[in-house]
């Protein structure tokens, strides 16, 4: 018997996953909301609802992944930031339902567990879930030998938040005359991230670690800015003003994700040179030759969220967030038609 192969021979090491759990536990404790019962370790985790808050209370729920960003984060050998990008991924998509989040799951796949590495990108997680408000109250790391490269792994993530069933921001009430307020993005966040690297390392032939003057940093220190995180500074928004519609601005640009929070009967104009870009975008461009509907349909060019209010309120709302110290573009307004977004000013003419 004592010859037989283990499942450390096979390339899982148990021993290793135990350590990076207890690396990781101060990190995962200190996400917790007083409704999070029990401890790190269980088959599931346990959170107390609070229904008595809500008179029709709804949970909302999303998942997501990083993407092909994690390439940077191997090439790079930088893992402490990377766990933002997967919660902001999830947290964002579930506030623009006009939802809290409570609670955060993560899965990590990895060919081979190291414990400190592993305790790194848990960190990340933890953080982000702190600065958003909710607990990271379970997740998995699965040990997969031979099914990912030396040093690669997938993180994806999961959350769950509630909101009253009557103040869920849905679209259906936006009408044309409605204006768009955008809140600046981080960043490039984590889309589009194929067409950057095809841009960066095979058309402009840069290396990572290539000073670039326009950005201040690296190529590879701005390519992994993390994800913004906008839960903590919209839900005050959502409670104190009728908030219409929201938009996370991910893969698909304007292009793609605007249409999904308008009714029938709705489009939208939006002025492109209403905001500060980041340089970051231009050099895209520039670099990759892409047309200007091609950017604007892969990735956020400075916006990561749009509010869309009526015009009454909007003045309103932008007093909200400069007295927060929160920038905030009026950056177009609904219009009527079927869905489709026109983006004018600037490279657009008109």
């Amino acid at each position: 018997m004592g010859d037989g192969l283990t499942y450390r021979q096979a390339g899982v090491d148990v021993d290793a996953g135990n350590k990076a759990v207890e690396l990781m536990k101060g990190h995962v404790k200190a996400t917790y909301r007083p409704e999070v019962l029990g401890d790190i370790g269980g088959f599931g985790g346990l959170f107390a609802l609070n229904a008595a808050k809500y008179k029709e209370p709804v949970l909302v729920s999303g998942t997501d992944g990083v993407g092909t960003k994690l390439k940077l984060a191997f090439m790079l050998d930088k893992h402490d930031t990377i766990g933002q990008d997967a919660v902001a991924m999830c947290v964002n998509d579930i506030l623009v339902q006009g939802a809290e989040p409570l609670f955060f799951l993560d899965y990590l796949a990895v060919g081979k567990l190291e414990p400190e590495k592993v305790a790194t990108i848990v960190s990340g997680v933890a953080k982000a879930c702190s600065e958003s408000g909710c607990s990271l109250i379970g997740g998995e790391t699965a040990e997969m030998a031979g099914f990912y490269s030396d040093g690669e792994y997938d993180i994806a993530g999961f959350s769950v938040g509630i909101a009253e069933k009557s103040k869920l921001i849905t679209g259906q009430n936006i009408v044309p005359g409605d204006v768009l307020l955008g809140l600046p993005s981080s960043g490039l966040h984590s889309n589009g991230f194929s067409l950057v690297r095809k841009i960066c390392f095979e058309a402009a032939k840069l290396t990572a670690d290539r000073y670039i003057n326009e950005l201040g940093r690296t190529i590879g220190e701005e390519l992994m800015v993390p994800t913004r995180l906008y839960p903590k500074v919209c839900l005050p928004v959502i409670e104190k003003f009728s908030v219409r519609g929201m938009v996370h601005i991910t893969g698909g640009g304007f292009y793609d994700n605007i249409p999904r929070a308008l009714p029938e009967g709705c489009a939208v104009e939006v002025d492109s040179t209403a905001w500060p870009k980041p340089p970051i975008f231009d050099l895209l461009q520039q670099w990759g030759n892409v047309s200007w509907p091609e950017m604007y349909r892969t990735f956020n060019m400075g916006i990561g969220m749009i509010l869309v209010v009526s015009p009454e309120e909007a003045e309103r709302v932008e007093q909200h967030f400069a007295s927060n110290g929160e920038a905030c573009y009026r950056i177009g307004q609904v219009t009527a038609g079927s869905g489709l977004v026109k983006l004018r000013g600037g490279v657009f003419g008109e």
